[in-house]
């Protein structure tokens, strides 16, 4: 444990730590497995460097110290259990560390990445969604079980619970820890993405609470896109996932006013948007468009660039976005991305031809009692000119929302409903990362 470097601030060390953490994580649960047991040690040898780094300094090899100590840690508690069960027959399972005969937890074999793996078995399609989501914030994203029952508004036990599940899942159907097949490996990287677009999407456009986004989510989700991007580089829709996040997140400091009140796109102060993750998130699209099959990221990505890229509302190029959402539609068609697709076509040939799309889409359950259903169609009446139908449904896309920012904005928008329609205004529905499944 030598070696160590000068003292250095807390945040540094919290920075690191969250880095390092599923390093830690991962080479623990494929050098001995034992899931939870790893999980507890790698947890303590955090909470050790977070208490020692800062006033002795960072040692040298900051992923080998935490992993030496994890290593200890996870032996101690191995020992234990073995003395806890030595009288059961379940005991011929445990095995300690000397005896495994796996490379030492600290050499990465040269064809793998901890991280990666663990991304992959967070993922795994044995877990459902939910659980899926939770376990990557928890063991890849190192949020800690309160935080990530806040962001999702939920009791700590009920996302306790959710977690404990989906590792005991993980144990008892014996998943390995590794790279799954070439076979799996494309499947894997999917559920990889969705669930990443999903912590994305809800950091964006909460469903729920007093607040339009939670940052910390939104902002974990780009985190962990870009290391997968560094892990799979040449993945175009990684790529393409990564360039919609930046794209779509440059806009949020102008999606909220003073007092929190949502500010659609059209409307927003466009100086406000991040010109650095729009540039970057271009960038990223550019190149993965060209490389291999188009995939519905990259689609996405496209058409945040052409929004982003636009000077002013009115120099929105909707011709372009349509036949974008008509590519998407083709690749991976959803009521949520029809919905998108309509308020394109309003905005590029009319309201009229925008409802003659939704009274088409009404017909699917799946979308046709949510808000942004009746939200699009409030707007498209108001462009219309069918100021009392539009209020109607302005108030009922209000009581069908579940987000307080969402409710105040349509309830505003059916109290002072004028008779001066705001031509070349997309409805709220439309910021924000699409394709909503």
């Amino acid at each position: 444990m030598s070696g160590n470097v000068p003292s250095v601030s807390g945040n540094h060390v919290e920075d690191l730590l969250r880095q390092l953490a599923p390093q830690v994580l991962g080479a623990l649960v494929r050098r001995y497995g034992h899931f939870d047991t790893a999980e507890d040690a790698a947890q303590e040898a955090l909470l050790a460097a977070a208490t020692q780094w800062p006033g002795e300094g960072v040692p040298e090899n900051p992923r080998a110290w935490l992993i030496t100590v994890a290593s200890r840690r996870l032996t101690d508690l191995l020992r234990s259990e073995q003395a806890r069960q030595r009288r059961e027959d379940t005991v011929a399972r445990w095995a300690l560390p000397e005896q495994w005969l796996a490379p030492a937890a600290d050499r990465m074999p040269s064809d793998s990445d901890d991280t990666l793996v663990l991304l992959f078995l967070c993922c795994h399609p044995a877990l459902p969604p939910a659980s899926q989501i939770a376990l990557t914030l928890r063991a890849v994203g190192g949020l800690g079980t309160t935080e990530i029952a806040r962001a999702f508004l939920v009791p700590e036990s009920t996302m306790t619970r959710r977690i404990t599940r989906a590792k005991q899942r993980i144990r008892d159907s014996g998943i390995p820890f590794g790279m799954p097949p070439a076979a799996e490996r494309a499947e894997r990287v999917d559920a990889v993405l969705h669930v990443l677009y999903l912590i994305f999407n809800e950091g964006y456009v909460s469903t729920s609470g007093p607040t339009l986004y939670r940052a910390e989510l939104s902002t974990e989700a780009i985190r962990l896109a870009r290391m997968l991007h560094r892990l799979l580089p040449d993945d175009a829709e990684v790529t393409g996932l990564l360039a919609l996040m930046l794209l779509t997140d440059a806009r949020r400091p102008a999606r909220t006013g003073p007092d929190g009140a949502l500010v659609p796109m059209a409307e927003q102060d466009r100086s406000r948007w991040d010109a650095g993750q729009i540039a970057e998130g271009v960038a990223l699209v550019s190149a993965a468009l060209p490389n291999g099959p188009t995939g519905s990221y990259q689609v996405q990505a496209a058409i945040a660039a052409l929004h982003d890229e636009a000077p002013s509302a009115e120099a929105t190029d909707w011709p372009q976005i349509v036949a974008l959402y008509e590519v998407l539609l083709r690749i991976a068609a959803n009521p949520v991305v029809a919905l998108n697709h309509a308020v394109a076509v309003a905005m590029a040939s009319g309201p009229r031809a925008g409802l003659d799309l939704l009274d088409r889409l009404a017909a699917d359950n799946r979308i046709a009692d949510d808000h942004r259903m009746y939200a699009v169609r409030a707007h498209l009446l108001e462009l219309a000119g069918n100021h009392p139908a539009a209020r109607e449904a302005y108030e009922t896309a209000a009581r069908r929302a579940t987000g307080l920012a969402q409710q105040r904005y349509l309830n505003t928008r059916a109290a002072h409903l004028t008779d001066a329609p705001r031509p070349g205004t997309p409805p709220e529905g439309e910021d924000r990362a699409v394709s909503g499944t």
